[in-house]
């Protein structure tokens, strides 16, 4: 078990979302090790990015991006969703990472049946699959006694990696709506050759 240290999260945002990329979610659920590899994320850096949750400052929502980096930030969307975040750089400055997709390796029969056939692309979907809800918000993901933790992984070729606006910031003015932080990992197949 190569548990990512406090001092990976305390990077640039950037960084880590590139970083994340090909690094094992993993999650501890019912006694049972359930995990994949996180192919994509989206960064969301201080209170000036106006699709940041910080961007109104601090509230007893986001009050985990506050903290120290390496801390799961998990929240309700929507009415409906659970969205988990790593949280980067330094305590004070809030900024996280949005994990928005793992392809499954560990445990993926349970997966598939908590996901109706696995699929785990999309934040929404990665945590039901996981079984990530707001209990989880502020654990510590450097801990595995907290149940959920990222370890390295394989590191992802620059080629296999595309780079795009993030998801869903209908409402976001520019320049924050269209920025090129969300990471997306290119499965092999769909390379050009």
């Amino acid at each position: 078990m190569n548990v990512l240290p406090r001092e990976f999260y305390a990077q640039p945002t950037l960084t880590v979302a590139r970083q994340l990329l090909g690094a094992r979610l993993v999650r501890l659920l019912d006694g049972q090790r359930l995990a994949g590899l996180i192919t994509e994320t989206e960064a969301y850096i201080g209170e000036e990015d106006q699709g940041c949750h910080a961007r109104s400052g601090r509230t007893r929502r986001n009050a985990v991006m506050y903290g120290p980096p390496g801390y799961a930030y998990v929240y309700f969307t929507y009415g409906m969703h659970w969205c988990l975040n790593a949280v980067t750089e330094a305590e004070g400055r809030p900024a996280a990472v949005l994990i928005r997709a793992i392809e499954p390796v560990e445990g993926v029969e349970i997966i598939a049946a908590r996901r109706r056939g696995g699929d785990t692309r999309g934040p929404a979907k990665l945590t039901q699959a996981l079984g990530i809800t707001g209990t989880e918000n502020g654990l510590d993901l450097c801990d595995p006694a907290s149940g959920l933790w990222i370890e390295a992984g394989e590191p992802v070729a620059d080629e296999r990696v595309r780079r795009g606006p993030r998801i869903g910031l209908y409402t976001v003015p520019e320049p924050w709506k269209s920025l090129p932080w969300r990471f997306l990992v290119v499965p092999e197949e769909k390379m050009i050759k």
